[in-house]
């Protein structure tokens, strides 16, 4: 389904179109938006910019090789390791080489990343990576510090228009152009076209899809959605990682305890203090994300529990050295230095998105796509800890290179249109409420750790019936994200990675590569499971 600007003529006030539309108000669309300066942009995002964005709750840190004991080659070969066989290496490469420059880029942005008394960057080791090579800021308070310096940049750049509030719901394409962005004012009714020589997709992830998240709640796919839904092709959309130490505490989203904390010694134990990971893995807590991820599910549902013990490693340390995981505890009345920590598994990252090249290119002319809504083959079948920042600001730099051997053009006036959307707000909330809740509730129970074909059968039939059912595009959006995972992890019959198959637990030589789909064959998979199980 596509989105002509001759769907909105009534609406229509000129020829002129915006040089580049980024939608996405987080990491990758900032860090883009300053390196195509100054060159015009406008930023469309759902939030105020620095609000709303996954990037700005990042608690590790940015992996770059940076030490003298470090190297470029040693970071790609820990990022090749943890993509189980689906890495594209020259991407690796690329990143892993451009990771110093990109630090750099951050540093003079005013990120205050920590440093030692001589002025050397401080460096922690997190799991998977054979050096100490991730750069953080007050232990885990880097997503924050970055975009904080990222926001102020921005609104110290004239070139920048920022439009907060509105929610890109469709591409705008005319034959195989896309030529701009539909957007509906959160909350309203208001809608408004944004034509554009350039669109800049860097809107995020798919933890909303999921009851149990990490992210905030813009991360809801409808990035994924609107590429799909115009045609782009999709990559690896199977393989969603889910971040093994969550905490179990009812909050939505989760607030997450990050790896760093098992990266200075914490253990894993169930509620009989057993440590369990050491009996899995050679690397116990260290192991890559999926292993634990799974250790930990297992363990849960076995009726065993899962706690985080920071007692011994960390102890009275814990608040100086881990300030936003303590605040979190302590809200929820738990207090790490003498309780161990209830966790759980829950969605943070998508490895999977819109297929793209090295430059951020997708399929579909005029459209550019990075951060967590793109899959560039850089983390394969599972991300190396701290590698998703760093992926994030090397291709918003490298869009931007990109885009500016085009020729500029003005800065466009609007275009508006109202909302023809039917049903009272009061009906559409219920129906939003309602589509959400059976949404999240079946990826997390279907296609969530561990996975089955019956269930990714079930859990296409559930998404297709509600989305029928749909008549906002936003709902209709995080439908078609939910649909697309999931056909495509009934399409992939092994286990790799962030993708656990229990009827097919053990990985597939043949199947060692990547994937790739559009919304019509997600469709046909759809349907056929739906007959499938109307006629079981």
């Amino acid at each position: 389904m596509s989105v002509s600007l001759e769907d909105f003529a009534p609406a229509r006030a000129g020829k002129d179109v915006d040089d580049v539309v980024i939608l996405g108000g987080g990491l990758t669309g900032l860090f883009c938006a300053l390196k195509l300066a100054p060159r015009p942009v406008t930023v469309i995002t759902n939030a105020p910019i620095g609000k709303g964005a996954s990037s700005a709750w990042a608690q590790g840190g940015i992996a770059a090789a940076v030490s003298e004991h470090d190297s470029a080659e040693k970071h790609r070969d820990d990022t090749l390791a943890a993509g189980d066989g689906l890495c594209e290496e020259k991407i690796v490469e690329q990143m892993t080489r451009e990771a110093g420059e990109r630090i750099r880029d951050l540093l003079s942005y005013g990120v205050p990343f920590d440093k030692d008394l001589e002025g050397r960057l401080q460096l922690s080791r997190e799991a998977a990576h054979s050096e100490n090579r991730v750069v953080r800021v007050r232990g885990d308070m880097a997503g924050k510090a970055i975009m904080d310096a990222l926001v102020a940049a921005v609104h110290n750049t004239p070139s920048i228009r920022v439009m907060e509030g509105y929610m890109g719901e469709s591409l705008m394409v005319e034959g195989r152009y896309v030529t701009g962005v539909l957007a509906r004012k959160r909350g309203g009714l208001e809608r408004m076209a944004f034509p554009a020589k350039a669109v800049v997709l860097a809107s995020g992830g798919i933890g909303h899809l999921y009851a149990v998240t990490t992210n905030p709640g813009e991360a809801n796919g409808h990035g994924l959605a609107l590429a799909a839904r115009a045609g782009a092709v999709i990559a690896d959309a199977e393989f969603v990682q889910f971040h093994p130490t969550a905490l179990d505490v009812g909050k939505d989203p989760a607030p997450l305890a990050t790896e760093a904390l098992r990266g200075d010694g914490a253990t894993l134990i169930n509620a009989a203090g057993e440590r369990f990971m050491a009996k899995i893995h050679a690397a116990a807590e260290l192991a890559p994300r999926d292993i634990v991820a799974r250790a930990i599910h297992r363990e849960r549902v076995a009726g065993r529990g899962a706690f985080l013990d920071c007692r011994t490693a960390i102890g009275a340390k814990f608040k100086d050295r881990y300030p936003t995981v303590f605040a979190a505890c302590a809200e929820a009345g738990i207090d790490p230095v003498a309780q161990p920590i209830p966790v759980t598994p829950a969605q943070h990252y998508h490895m999977g998105g819109i297929l793209t090249d090295a430059n951020g290119r997708t399929s579909l002319d005029n459209l550019w796509a990075a951060g967590e809504v793109a899959s560039t083959g850089a983390h394969g079948a599972n991300r190396l800890a701290s590698n998703s920042l760093l992926e994030a600001v090397v291709f918003a730099a490298r869009i931007a290179e990109d885009i500016q051997g085009l020729m500029p053009t003005p800065r466009s006036a609007y275009w508006n249109a109202l909302d023809s959307e039917p049903g009272l707000p009061s009906q559409r909330n219920m129906e939003e409420r309602d589509a959400i809740t059976v949404l999240r509730d079946t990826m997390s129970n279907l296609v969530g750790v561990e996975r089955d074909a019956a269930g990714l059968k079930q859990a296409l039939a559930t998404i297709t019936s509600v989305e029928q059912a749909c008549t906002r595009i936003s709902i209709r959006n995080m439908m078609i994200a939910g649909k697309i995972i999931a056909a495509s992890a009934l399409k992939r019959t092994e286990s790799r990675g962030g993708h656990f198959r229990s009827d097919f637990p053990d990985a597939d030589p043949v199947q060692a590569r990547r994937s790739f789909t559009t919304l019509s064959e997600v469709d046909e998979i759809a349907k056929a499971a739906c007959e499938e199980i109307a006629t079981a």
